[in-house]
């Protein structure tokens, strides 16, 4: 059974619950008897329509922050909302749905399906929750990439295409159930400087468009351009200051209709 709130139980009247919330989280590994913590005492907020980037160096925990706020992984101790569902007292199963009708996830290496071209990727996640008619699905999942500039590359397989283009199906598979929150975890870690940047812009037109964007990157520079960054070290946030969101990078706009596609059929 889900166990869920509504963001009016949240928060007091009159004011907005964040989108996400973790208060007091603590997530620690264990390897034999040995135990790794990767995230100590962490609290987090986040308002619908940000766009937050979330640095650190390697091992400080910021892709397991992320892993939490997308119900992949679950705390130690500690609470995790997103979207009014408490995501710590939900068991795999409704995990899995949840995170189908709400999170997008963009990964640095795609996982797109090596035998499913450009098109059939792009329409997995429609397909597995049922979305509106088969052709209707069809339809959208085209939209979609055309939306990110492919398509005219929809039967190709992702061996016949650029690592640039990979990720701009990776990015088209992310918005196919309409989520409202879109988890990069290093999505132009594997891109060239110009391919990285116009990924960017893509994530920033959804995040202009209404979606909640939140991106782990290495790259300062790309890291700087959003409104708010976050700076992860030794499992503890250590800094949550504005970034240099007037920057600008060039990309294709998401303008093509049928980016977002209509969940009912």
């Amino acid at each position: 059974m889900t166990i869920t709130n509504t963001a009016s139980d949240l928060a007091p009247s009159g004011i907005e619950a964040p989108l996400v919330s973790l208060a007091g989280v603590e997530k620690a590994y264990r390897s034999g008897k040995v135990a790794f913590e990767a995230l100590k005492g962490i609290d987090l907020d986040i308002t619908a329509g940000e766009m937050v980037a979330i640095v650190g160096p390697s091992g400080s925990g910021k892709t397991t922050l992320v892993n939490l706020i997308a119900g992949i992984d679950r705390p130690t101790t500690g609470t995790v909302t997103v979207n009014g569902s408490r995501l710590d007292l939900m068991d795999e199963e409704d995990l899995a749905v949840w995170r189908r009708a709400n999170i997008g996830m963009v990964f640095q290496f795609f996982q797109l399906m090596p035998t499913l071209s450009a098109l059939d990727n792009a329409l997995l996640p429609m397909e597995l929750a049922r979305l509106g008619s088969r052709r209707r699905r069809r339809d959208d999942a085209q939209g979609l990439l055309s939306a990110v500039g492919l398509g005219d590359r929809g039967r190709r397989l992702p061996a016949e295409l650029s690592g640039g283009e990979q990720q701009r199906v990776a990015l088209a598979r992310a918005m196919a159930c309409q989520p409202r929150i879109i988890i990069g975890d290093e999505p132009t870690g594997n891109l060239d400087t110009e391919t990285a940047g116009s990924m960017f812009a893509l994530l920033r037109e959804l995040n202009v468009s209404g979606t909640t964007v939140i991106y782990v990157t290495h790259d300062l520079g790309l890291a700087a351009l959003a409104p708010r960054l976050v700076t992860v070290r030794d499992g503890h946030i250590v800094s949550d200051a504005a970034g240099d969101s007037q920057t600008s990078t060039t990309a294709p706009k998401l303008t093509t209709e049928g980016a977002l596609p209509d969940a009912e059929g």
